[in-house]
């Protein structure tokens, strides 16, 4: 089945990530973009392997229920702009039955049917645009950038022959996003964010993709004729979400040249203002959550073992990887190696360095969070070989890349 939103009185566009390690995006995101006067319609997925999942971390939020119906994520949309679910058994019903196929025909790693499996659920959702988050480094899910971009690009396509303009946005995944590996440790972290604090990477990605959002939305804008005043806000000057949805355009309606330096300063304005926390909060009170996480993240699942792991010489962190760090976190029980895995949303990493942070000897590398003492060890082992420190300066991938966009097939 194919979702019809077409009764939004304005764009409607998604955002999805092809996975890393403390990917916490989309819960700033979503709420960030809905702030700006796009309607969000998020289905996402869980994690699998040593990439992380959003419905994994949303559900780390006690209470909070990711399988809405149809009809109830549609009236949600209608009335807040946002909602965020799994996909349902509607949604792209034979994808799973090819997935099945795929695995035991050696041709899961295939470009053309990962693009596939992608594309077949988002362009059931009834965008009108999307945007393709791209990791890129040994933390993604395709560590080869080469098979990254192409993946990129044939995505890029497939929306564009479908009518939904999409844009890829490549994004460094050499090390991990934020602070923080594990479920209810990075909703805490996205808490920051939205409150206008948090790791600058995870702001800096989180706007740029937002960005993206309001430009590609600019086509199904100007064919609604929408009504955003000329420097990018709601005529009355307010930000945020409208009741009834639809009486402000979006943001990037006002940028006809496609001027991205005044969306980023537009965007960087409303999720100051608090504008995309009251949507979060209002979203995980009707979705079933606890609202009160927002305000006091101590709500928040918490593992009864930290473990401090500290520097064992001085220099500069030249390097995190992140693919060892979001292995431990599966095995620490925060990551699923089968479908249908039960899994720990406590347990993870936090107060991770960042590549080309200073660090003296006896510095805090991160903590382990785990769920008995037995586990930490482990873990705070992988840590330590995880970080490399030396001198001189990281050499890193751009943390964004340059977008590809095709609004036409």
């Amino acid at each position: 089945a194919v979702l019809d939103l077409s009764h939004l009185p304005g764009p409607r566009v998604d955002k999805h990530s092809t996975g890393g390690v403390g990917d916490k995006v989309s819960l700033v995101l979503a709420p960030l973009a809905a702030a700006c006067g796009l309607y969000v319609p998020m289905m996402s997925g869980r994690g699998l392997g040593h990439t992380g999942g959003t419905l994994d971390k949303l559900e780390a939020i006690p209470g909070f229920r990711t399988d809405l119906s149809l009809e109830r994520f549609a009236a949600d949309l209608e009335t807040h702009r946002v909602a965020m679910i799994g996909q349902t058994a509607e949604i792209a019903p034979l994808d799973r039955r090819l997935y099945a196929l795929r695995s035991v025909s050696g041709t899961v790693p295939s470009i053309p049917l990962i693009a596939a499996s992608i594309m077949s659920k988002k362009l059931a959702e009834g965008l009108t645009g999307l945007v393709l988050d791209v990791k890129m480094g040994s933390g993604a899910f395709l560590p080869d950038e080469d098979r990254a971009m192409e993946l990129a690009r044939t995505m890029v396509e497939m929306g564009a022959r479908h009518g939904v303009p999409t844009t890829a946005l490549p994004t460094a995944m050499d090390r991990p996003l934020g602070r923080t590996v594990g479920n209810a440790l990075e909703v805490r972290e996205a808490l920051e964010c939205l409150r206008g604090g948090g790791p600058d990477d995870l702001r800096e990605v989180t706007v740029a993709l937002v960005v993206e959002m309001l430009a590609v939305s600019e086509p199904a804008e100007s064919a609604a004729g929408g009504g955003a005043s000329p420097d990018g806000g709601h005529a009355d000057g307010s930000v945020g979400s409208r009741t009834p949805a639809g009486s402000g355009g979006p943001t990037g309606s006002a940028t006809r040249g496609s001027d991205r330096d005044a969306l980023r300063t537009q965007v960087e304005e409303r999720l100051d203002a608090g504008a995309a926390l009251e949507l979060f909060r209002a979203l995980v009170e009707r979705q079933g959550g606890d609202p009160h996480v927002v305000d006091d993240a101590g709500r928040l699942p918490q593992a009864p073992v930290q473990e401090e792991v500290r520097s064992s010489k001085a220099g500069v962190v030249l390097e995190v990887q992140p693919f060892p760090l979001g292995r431990a976190s599966v095995e620490l029980g925060g990551g699923r190696i089968r479908l249908g895995q039960e899994i720990d949303p406590a347990v993870g990493f936090a107060s991770l360095v960042q590549p080309g942070d200073e660090v003296a000897e006896g510095d805090l590398l991160g903590v382990v969070h785990a769920a008995r003492p037995e586990d930490a060890p482990a873990a705070a082992a992988v840590l330590r070989d995880a970080v490399r420190i030396g001198a001189g300066a990281p050499t890193l991938l751009p943390l964004l890349g340059t977008p590809l966009r095709r609004t036409e097939p």
